[in-house]
């Protein structure tokens, strides 16, 4: 999985950074990708990325201030003309629908793909996708106006066949193979039953990727960020700020830090930054937030963030990344 950061400013574009959207690219053979929030001109920044709008399968918002949202109806638009043609899910506050709806209406826009708009309820809290692959929860934040964070969930799968291992115990390479590459016990002619646990190397354990959108401290975004490879967090603004920031329905490095580290997270990526912050003084931020948790780093426009599956092997061997 790799994590692009297509825009990391709070409120309006400035020269640092443009406003908020980030985009996950979906771990291989998959070739598509998501996309959270979609603030002015995020079509533009795709443009410096490896990631292709007719390969776009979901976007997800966590709220309807225009900062998070006026990019949308364009990079919708554009879709068509890049070639996109499958269905687009849409997922986001009561209200999105009516928004996406006016536009086109006013607009006369007319699209080559189906859009599925899934509204969610305020304040509820649950599982809004799920494909035996990977699980998308959403959950209600603290800010001025209804905000979700999203927790994208992978399935564990098996690790590496051992082929030798398993040709020794009578499995012919072919179907049988296959099977226990996708988690399947298989029968041989003598009845013998091989489990994939018998012929592969240990698990490779899914990865977790949490997506606040703006949001005071909150438990929510704790819970949604429980073990997470990787936390996306507001920090708007530096230390000291505290109350500056809940008044607004945002958080500081430091509270952003503190979440990522009652969550158990392993990384958390501080992003929305206020324009009264320079890219120069990043750094400052990222040391306020790593006197609380060692594992913070601060997003910058065009970024990326890998996100490594650990393969976690039988008991004897180390773990490794992939």
């Amino acid at each position: 999985m790799k994590m692009w950061f297509l825009g990391t400013g709070a409120g309006r574009p400035n020269k640092h950074r443009n406003v908020t959207a980030i985009a996950l690219q979906l771990p291989e053979p998959e070739t598509g990708w998501w996309l959270f929030d979609c603030g002015e001109a995020t079509q533009h920044q795709l443009m410096y990325v490896p990631l292709k709008l007719s390969k776009l399968e979901k976007i997800f918002i966590t709220h309807l201030h225009g900062d998070h949202l006026y990019g949308l109806p364009g990079l919708l638009s554009s879709r068509s003309f890049d070639g996109g043609v499958t269905p687009l899910a849409v997922y986001g506050p009561i209200g999105l629908k009516a928004y996406i709806d006016t536009v086109f209406s006013l607009t006369e826009t007319a699209l080559d793909y189906e859009i599925v708009i899934h509204e969610l309820e305020e304040e509820k809290q649950g599982i809004i996708y799920e494909d035996g692959r990977l699980r998308v929860e959403a959950g209600p934040l603290v800010h001025r106006v209804p905000c979700f964070g999203y927790r994208v969930e992978e399935s564990d799968t098996t690790g590496p066949l051992l082929a030798d291992k398993a040709r020794a115990l009578g499995v012919r390479s072919g179907p049988l193979f296959g099977k226990l590459k996708a988690g399947e016990a298989v029968t041989l002619e003598d009845g013998t039953v091989i489990t994939p646990e018998s012929v592969t190397d240990g698990v490779l354990r899914g990865r977790i990727v949490t997506v606040l959108g703006d949001t005071s401290p909150c438990e929510m975004a704790v819970l949604l960020g429980k073990n997470a490879d990787l936390i996306v967090h507001e920090a708007t603004f530096a230390a000291g700020l505290e109350e500056k920031a809940h008044e607004f329905g945002h958080s500081t490095t430091i509270e952003a830090a503190r979440t990522a580290q009652l969550a158990g997270a392993k990384q958390v990526a501080l992003t929305h930054f206020s324009g009264r912050y320079s890219n120069d003084e990043l750094s400052q931020l990222v040391a306020e937030a790593t006197a609380v948790f060692p594992h913070a780093i601060a997003a910058t426009d065009l970024s990326m963030v890998k996100i490594d599956r650990v393969h976690e092997r039988r008991a004897g061997q180390d773990e490794i990344s992939s």
